[in-house]
Parts: C-alpha cells; sequence; structure tokens
C-alpha cells in the first residue's frame, strides 16, 4: 500500500485540466471531421457526392435553379475519403474540432450565416443541473465503438465526476438519456420505456454519427434510423466514434457551462 501511495506521489496528478483551463483535451494527431468550402467546389465535379458511403453530401437546387452541394456532418464517419479524392480545395482535413450542436440543421454547411438559437425556459433549466447530471446509457443497437468512448469518460485522465456527471444504472434518478447506436427495431420499446421512466425535467443526448442519422446503417431491411424520428432530441454528438472531448463538450453544452461552436456546418474559433 505504502508503495503505491508513493508512487501516485511522484507521477503528480494524471487528470487534464480541459475544459477549466487550456486546451489539452488528449486529442492530439486525432484527424477530426473534414473542413468543407462550398464557395471552393467545383460544382461540376461532385466527386465528394459519389464516393461518400453514408450519403453525408446531396446536391440542392434553390428557386433560382443554383446549384449547390452540402455536407451533413450528421452523416458523417469521418473515413477522410471525400478529402483524399476532392480535386480542389473544398475538402480539407483538420485537427479536432467539437462537432456538437443543439440542432440537427446546425450539422449541415450551408452558405448562409446560422444564428445560435436562444431558449430562455431552457437554458434556465439547464443550469440548474450545471452541478450535477446523472446519465442512463442506452445502447440502441452501436457497433461498441461508443461504448469505448464512453468508458474512457471514468479513466483517471477524463475523470467525468470532476465535472459533476456521473452514470447512473436506473432511468428514475437519471436527468439526461444518452443513446448510442442508430434505433433498431429491437430496440424502440425498451428505448421509449426508459425515457418514460425518467423523471422531469429530462433531457436526450444522440451520441455517435448512427444516434444522429442512422447511417450507415440505415440502408437495408435490419438496419436503423436517426434518434430523432422517436425522441426530441437536445444535444447532438457526431463523430464514428465521438471523442471522449467531444462528448465531454456535449454535455457541458447541455448545462451551458460551454458555447456551441458550429452554425451553419461552420466551426466559429
Amino acid at each position: 500500500m505504502k508503495n503505491w501511495t508513493l508512487k501516485g506521489l511522484v507521477a503528480g496528478k494524471a487528470t487534464t485540466n480541459w475544459p477549466n483551463s487550456g486546451d489539452n483535451d488528449g486529442q492530439d494527431g486525432v484527424a477530426g471531421m473534414p473542413i468543407f468550402d462550398p464557395k471552393q467546389c467545383s460544382l461540376g465535379c461532385q466527386t465528394c457526392v459519389q464516393v461518400c458511403p453514408t450519403k453525408a453530401f446531396s446536391v440542392e437546387k434553390n428557386n433560382l435553379d443554383e446549384v449547390s452541394v452540402s455536407l451533413d456532418y450528421g452523416r458523417c464517419i469521418n473515413c477522410q475519403i471525400c478529402v483524399e479524392t476532392c480535386p480542389s480545395e473544398a475538402l480539407k482535413s483538420s485537427p479536432q474540432r467539437a462537432m456538437v450542436s443543439r440542432s440537427k440543421s446546425d450539422l449541415v454547411s450551408s452558405d448562409l450565416e446560422g444564428e445560435p438559437e436562444v431558449n430562455r425556459l431552457q437554458s434556465r433549466i439547464s443550469s440548474i443541473f450545471r452541478g450535477s447530471l446523472r446519465l442512463r446509457h442506452v445502447d440502441a443497437g452501436s457497433c461498441n465503438g461508443c461504448e469505448s468512448e464512453l468508458g474512457a469518460l471514468n479513466s483517471p485522465f477524463y475523470n467525468l465526476h470532476r465535472l459533476g456527471i456521473f452514470f447512473t444504472p436506473s432511468p428514475r434518478f437519471a436527468d439526461v438519456l444518452l443513446v448510442t447506436g442508430p434505433v433498431v427495431p429491437q430496440m424502440k420499446e425498451p428505448l421509449l420505456r426508459t425515457w418514460e421512466a425518467m423523471p422531469r425535467p429530462r433531457f436526450v443526448v444522440a451520441a455517435g454519427t448512427c444516434a444522429i442519422s442512422g447511417a450507415p446503417f440505415d440502408f437495408g431491411y435490419s438496419g436503423g434510423y436517426g434518434l430523432s424520428d422517436l425522441l426530441p432530441v437536445d444535444i447532438f454528438i457526431p463523430g464514428c466514434p465521438p471523442t471522449p472531448a467531444e462528448l465531454i463538450h456535449g454535455l457541458l453544452l447541455l448545462t451551458d457551462r460551454i458555447d456551441q461552436k458550429i452554425h451553419g456546418g461552420r466551426n466559429e474559433p
């Protein structure tokens, strides 16, 4: 016991200070979501539309018959194929970025300037949970990639408890329903029962690309669909899987302890 105590004192504090101070979120060297600049896009190319395995890119026309390509980060699995095949400067790789949003529309790239939605009642309710937040996690059919990242939240490095956020096994003590994986038919009823058992006010977090849109498992008879088709989602955390830092960012955004950085598919500094 004395040897372990001595080793702990010599090693020092293992937990990161982020996000309270500094920017060391442990994500150095991790490839972030591709940066998409519609103004640099060659409309005659559409290579990204053809190579994307999850159909995250789409071609749209406005009332003036002007064609534009948009990227839905809610369907992006960060495979980087679009970056590798894009012949122009429209798509670039990036460092890890917090693509976390309160609305699904903010995950779609747009030429319009996005404005953050302000809900004063929602903000007041969120502030109540700043000191303590209880999570009930439900796997709605994931590949366990998101679960491995969730497990890292309780590691000494991230130490989610330091932020007053805890996992609970019972929905009756939970403030947040955190869902991973596409909602497959077999998990629809258990998911609704969990939601109904939670006390009010209650929140829903869709963690991972497949929980947001069902991609890439929304094609086929046994695939699932996005969580917002079943429950009202408060926070969208894209990624395949989202990193522990992004998961923490989403939970802090839920309680108004951090600002949303992405608007109209563009990540603001």
